[in-house]
């Protein structure tokens, strides 16, 4: 499931090349040809990413609401800019072909950053089951399996809003925090759930939370009340850390203090990027214990059983 820092980017990439155009809006599928009636022809007036969850406000007070969830995915093709992808290691597995200049081409934004070949002809035809496209003069975005694609008005965002916690890529000052320590401090719930629960923090998913938590070499069975205020400030300052990273580099590199040779080994292989993800068996890079796995609600978790006491 893309975490927190995919969507900012996807967000982004409507802010730069469909805000303050009209769109021309359609259902290839079929499955959402009600809601992009309602759309179609307005112009988008703002993108903005909350956590998972992305929200396109129209003209007329209507909003497309988002949720990748599992499956979903964005391809954009046209004229793009991959101003984002900073790296210029052309084989960092998930950076973008062309860094910064527009170009004629399509790619995929969604868990990972895919490329795809160049086009031919604009607009390319839908492939695969596309539930909305968003159609400009040069740009084109391309919808498919998402969880969640509904049109809200402003009462309606608001509703999802409420229901979603802090996000740091919004807000990283101290009310924000302060919303965070409280939520993780008032439950009786593993840390490791809790950081996984978009009502108790918003974005953090799978891979940024077992990271998070060796990071701060917490253990992820710790429920939240013996949580101390001191802990709760340091996740939330390392999760803001990660995610600013997150969307800047657009992927998840969680491992700091990387010598030239292992940073430019992270950017080509996502299995030397993180401490604990996905190493299951495997000796931990700081103590030498084997890494664990274990189910906890239904998903992966990876820990250090030494480190993480």
């Amino acid at each position: 499931m893309p975490e927190g820092h995919s969507v900012h980017r996807i967000a982004n990439q409507f802010t730069r090349h469909f805000v303050g155009k009209r769109c021309e809006v359609s259902s290839p599928q079929g499955r959402f040809a009600a809601g992009a009636a309602q759309l179609d022809g307005k112009q988008l007036i703002a993108s903005r990413a909350v956590g998972k969850q992305m929200f396109l406000e129209f003209e007329d007070d209507l909003f497309l609401r988002v949720h990748l969830g599992l499956y979903g995915a964005w391809d954009f093709a046209g004229v793009i800019s991959t101003a984002e992808a900073l790296s210029d290691d052309d084989d960092r597995e998930e950076s973008l072909s062309s860094i910064g200049a527009p170009r004629l081409a399509r790619y995929r934004m969604a868990e990972q950053e895919k490329n795809e070949d160049p086009i031919e002809a604009f607009p390319p035809d839908p492939v695969g089951q596309v539930r909305v496209r968003l159609l400009t003069e040069d740009t084109v975005a391309d919808l498919r399996g998402p969880t969640a694609c509904v049109v809200e008005d402003p009462a309606g965002v608001q509703r999802a809003l409420d229901k979603l916690g802090p996000d740091p890529m919004n807000d990283d000052g101290p009310e924000a925090e302060k919303v965070f320590v409280e939520n993780v401090r008032k439950r009786n719930v593993a840390i490791g759930q809790l950081l996984m629960d978009q009502s108790v923090v918003s974005g953090i998913g799978n891979i940024y939370r077992a990271e998070l938590l060796f990071r701060q070499r917490i253990d992820p069975y710790k429920v939240g009340k013996k949580i101390t205020v001191k802990q709760a400030k340091a996740l939330w300052a390392d999760w803001s850390k990660l995610l600013h990273d997150g969307v800047r580099d657009g992927l998840m590199l969680t491992m700091d203090g990387l010598s030239d040779a292992d940073h430019k080994k992270a950017l080509r292989s996502r299995k030397d990027r993180h401490w604990v993800y996905h190493r299951q068996g495997e000796p931990c890079r700081v103590c030498g214990t084997e890494i664990r796995i274990a189910d906890m609600a239904g998903r992966k978790l990876y820990w250090c059983p030494k480190d993480q006491k």
